[in-house]
């Protein structure tokens, strides 16, 4: 039963790892073949990096990348654990189940066909949105996709409206878990419906809003290329808060080539991934060791 899972990550994730020494090489492509290539490429050690983060777009794609992510992080945790509460408390337990679908939902539909949502929201002359400005008197429609300073709300609405009722699910399935025994106690001592959450729900799911936590804060450098890329719809005057180290690495491949600098922006976002992870760790371990990862 492991053995597909195994093979999997060697061929997925150890096996693609030899292909971090193109980080330090000027990479050239040679006719025997792409190992061949990496062997026979000029080693060049931490020049890929040097030109990196001497330009100015480490600095923007490293702030994108990580505020962004400290915001789905925070609001994503507390949009999920709400959903899931008010899913659990509904009296009506069909009706709970169609409310839990329907947020399941934006969760299987690809970026591609999300981006078709949010276009025909912000289109410039057919756009849901500026015909609803145009109602209250905004008579010059807004063009969407050339104003930055509106996206990294659009982001966040859109990533959290995928996103969270996936996320509740987790959440949920810890909550229908707890031993009603619990609450039923607390009924008898006459604690109302706000003091049980507080004093109940919440407590006994803490350790999986840590563990899932410290797992998020490892991908705090790994940002959703879809979501940067696609909704966006690639449009060069939004690169300013949307150009994430993922969608930096794309571009990197296909419109200059450098696979060598596309590398060490990837292995520079994999290596920060991972001291985050431990760093969060140590801390939690800390705090409560019960809570802590490993």
């Amino acid at each position: 039963m492991v053995l597909p899972g195994t093979i999997w990550l060697l061929l997925f994730s150890y096996l693609p790892m030899f292909g971090t020494v193109i980080a330090f090489k000027n990479f050239r492509y040679d006719p025997n073949g792409f190992f061949a290539s990496i062997l026979n490429s000029e080693w060049v050690g931490f020049e890929n990096f040097k030109f990196l983060f001497n330009t100015n777009d480490a600095w923007i794609i490293t702030r994108n990348t990580v505020l962004y992510n400290l915001v789905f992080i925070v609001v994503g945790l507390v949009l999920a654990v709400f959903v899931a509460i008010v899913l659990n408390e509904l009296a009506n337990k069909k009706l709970s189940k169609i409310y839990q679908t329907g947020m399941l939902f934006p969760h299987f539909l690809s970026w591609v066909v999300v981006s078709y949502f949010v276009f025909t929201f912000l289109s410039v002359d057919r756009g849901l949105l500026n015909n609803i400005l145009l109602w209250f008197g905004v008579e010059d429609p807004i063009s969407w996709y050339n104003e930055a300073e509106y996206w990294p709300f659009i982001i966040v609405l859109t990533s959290m409206w995928k996103g969270v009722g996936y996320g509740s699910i987790v959440y949920l399935a810890a909550i229908v878990g707890i031993d009603k025994n619990y609450y039923e106690a607390a009924m008898i001592d006459g604690a109302n419906k706000w003091q049980q959450i507080r004093n109940i729900t919440i407590p006994m799911i803490t350790p999986l809003i840590v563990i899932l936590t410290i797992l998020n804060v490892g991908r705090i450098f790994s940002a959703d290329f879809g979501l940067f890329f696609q909704v966006p719809r690639d449009s060069g005057p939004l690169y300013s808060v949307t150009n994430v180290i993922d969608t930096y690495v794309y571009r990197g491949i296909t419109t200059m080539g450098d696979i060598s600098m596309s590398t060490a922006a990837g292995l520079y976002q994999s290596i920060v991934g991972f001291a985050l992870v431990m760093l969060t760790n140590y801390l939690v371990q800390k705090v409560d060791k019960e809570y802590a990862l490993f």
